[in-house]
């Protein structure tokens, strides 16, 4: 198994499974909209005993305001 290390946005820090480590960006719900990801760099810890196979991934952009306007 893989995960997606996210940098940036509202899921900053967070880890995901990653089903297909060749992707090149994550959509991911957020809310009532969704939120971007791309990958940036090749993998890592592809070896048999180093882990699990990781990709970075970065913020790009969300498809509605991200915050509490609403709530305004």
């Amino acid at each position: 198994m893989a995960i997606a290390r996210l940098h940036g946005g509202p899921l900053d820090g967070q880890l995901l499974p990653l089903q297909k480590p060749e992707l090149d960006s994550l959509i991911v719900p957020y809310g009532e909209g969704q939120i971007v990801y791309r990958r940036d760099g090749g993998l890592a810890h592809t070896g048999g005993d180093d882990g699990p196979t990781e990709a970075e991934f970065w913020f790009v952009e969300a498809t509605d305001d991200i915050g509490n306007a609403a709530d305004d």
